[in-house]
């Protein structure tokens, strides 16, 4: 699976969101400046050829779908930040988070909790 760009990206949280939808109610949920209709089309068509997301035609309307997950996404996506950044290290990469964004007490007595319930 390959990465994303930025704009593939946006459209797919789009589409993750909504579960399905025509180009135009991807439009209405993209941030300004939003992307003129052609842009927008153009986009989840090469996500289509990618093998992102399919559709579902209406006469000549199509309403797209995600056929690849979020979490499938965002699990390889997160493998290659660990490969790439971390050396596949689970703990430089949470060390990593909790010294640049500064992760409460709170937080960090949840992902102690989530891992505990993991090896349970």
């Amino acid at each position: 699976m390959k990465k994303l760009t930025n704009k593939e990206e946006e459209v797919m949280q789009v589409l993750w969101k909504l579960k399905k939808a025509f180009v135009k109610d991807i439009i209405e949920e993209l941030p300004e400046p939003r992307p003129h209709y052609n842009t927008a089309s153009t986009i989840v068509r090469l996500l289509e050829e990618r093998g992102f997301v399919s559709h579902k035609a209406y006469g000549n309307a199509h309403q797209y779908y995600p056929i690849v997950s979020k979490r499938d996404y965002t699990r390889h996506f997160m493998g290659d930040v660990l490969a790439n950044y971390f050396d596949n290290s689970l703990k430089r990469m949470v060390a990593f988070f909790a010294e640049e964004e500064e992760l409460s007490e709170e937080e960090a007595q949840e992902i102690i909790r989530l891992i505990e319930k993991k090896n349970e």
